[in-house]
């Protein structure tokens, strides 16, 4: 997001008066940000702090983005808790961004690196080592409920056609939204060599575009599972539309409900939201889904080592969430004797998916506002946002995982397979 994107009346460097940059950083609060600054490794970063008229910024080096603090509690409140209180003081427009807000985050993202003792030491000031709310099939229905139901016109203004609301897979850089996540649709086909009339479990299947794809595309016949009830709605409209009704079956009810026996079992953007007390039983359903020669694939948001969710993040976006490492990830396939068979990370691929559904989002916020408060608006900009940021710097990935059962011998002996001819 650039400066022409930022809310009216945000002061800049230019409006600075003489008697304040004469007095710049006297007070108490600008040696309190000064070593906030000092903390963050001194980033070109320019505090303006409203109240006292004072900039603080980090020495030898010209500013790239500027932060309004509204008011003191504002500020004591980012100290004390900068990973929640900085998300609801940008929200509620106590805290407002001159440049870009990527750039910002990045440079967040990178000044506490994920296992850094500069990054334990915060977490452990902030607080935020909470525990997420957890996922059992009660649970798991309300956590889904608080994001996925916000409402199908909501996500359809920003989404694209595909109403995918995963990592996308850019065959190229300059490629539309669309076409990439087609690209990513065919590339989980490819890895899970699904032909006609294999049959196929999904677990979590959002607004049906993978199960579409996979029955209108490759002629599969799917049974797709998801708790949230506007998705599966829409999705049995898409499948009635396309004339799918007799291959794709849309049912309303939690994976761990799967029933039957398949010849590929597709996850694609659940792990997030089962929650790792879950992990063995996903694998045990995975498991006996299955036939003896069955193929699985688990497309996932992932860490380099383990480490909460952003605590903004789950309290405000996505409640009940948790990005597994591929060590954690392990406790899926291990203890059901499931065979990893390839293994791909595709973060920045998400980056570009990202800014695409950045972009749409700021088109559309006419149309948001009919709908959602300022807060809201808002907290979604910096939702997707700070998201580009992690994927960017590494703080998250992307992992694709290719599975299959332990006795299964009829796997191809290259990985030419999974890349289009």
């Amino acid at each position: 997001m650039d400066a022409a994107s930022q809310p009216e009346g945000l002061a800049t460097a230019a409006d600075a008066t003489p008697v304040a940059r004469s007095r710049q950083g006297a007070s108490v609060d600008a040696r309190l940000v000064r070593r906030l600054l000092a903390i963050l490794g001194n980033p070109p970063l320019e505090f303006l702090l409203a109240w006292t008229g004072e900039r603080i910024g980090a020495q030898g080096t010209a500013p790239a983005v500027h932060l309004r603090i509204a008011d003191r509690a504002t500020l004591l409140s980012l100290l004390r808790d900068p990973r929640v209180r900085f998300g609801d003081a940008y929200s509620a427009g106590s805290i407002e961004v001159e440049g870009d807000l990527v750039q910002l985050l990045e440079m967040v993202y990178r000044a506490f690196p994920q296992g850094s003792a500069a990054g334990s030491l915060s977490r452990r000031l902030s607080g935020w080592l909470q525990r997420p709310r957890r996922n059992t099939l009660r649970g798991s229905r309300r956590n889904i409920h608080r994001h996925y139901d916000l409402g199908n016109e909501f996500y359809s203004l920003w989404l694209g056609e595909t109403m995918a609301y995963t990592c996308a897979y850019f065959p190229t850089a300059e490629a539309s939204l669309e076409q990439a996540q087609v690209a990513k649709m065919d590339h989980v086909c490819r890895k899970l060599r699904l032909k006609v009339g294999d049959s196929v479990v999904e677990a979590g299947c959002g607004w049906g575009s993978l199960a579409l794809h996979m029955a209108g595309r490759y002629g599969a016949r799917v049974r797709a599972f998801n708790i949230s009830k506007q998705q599966i709605q829409y999705a049995r409209a898409r499948a009635r539309e396309q004339g799918l009704e007799n291959r794709v079956e849309f049912i309303e009810d939690d994976y761990r409900n799967i029933s039957g026996r398949y010849d590929v079992f597709a996850s694609v953007g659940m792990l997030e939201h089962v929650g790792r007390e879950n992990y063995s039983e996903l694998g045990r359903v995975a498991r006996r889904s299955l036939n003896a020669e069955g193929r699985g694939l688990i497309h996932s948001i992932g860490r380099n080592r383990p480490a909460p969710l952003h605590p903004w993040i789950e309290r405000r976006i996505f409640p009940g969430a948790y990005a597994p490492s591929l060590g954690e990830m392990m406790q899926i396939f291990e203890p059901a004797s499931l065979s990893v068979l390839d293994v791909e990370n595709i973060r920045l691929h998400y980056a570009l998916t990202l800014r695409q559904w950045l972009v749409r989002y700021e088109n559309a916020l006419g149309k948001v506002r009919t709908m959602f408060d300022e807060f809201f608006v808002r907290m979604w900009r910096l939702y997707l946002a700070g998201s580009i940021a992690a994927f960017e710097t590494g703080t998250l990935q992307l992992f694709q995982v290719l599975f299959t059962t332990a006795e299964n011998n009829r796997i191809p002996l290259t990985r030419e397979f999974i890349y289009p001819r």
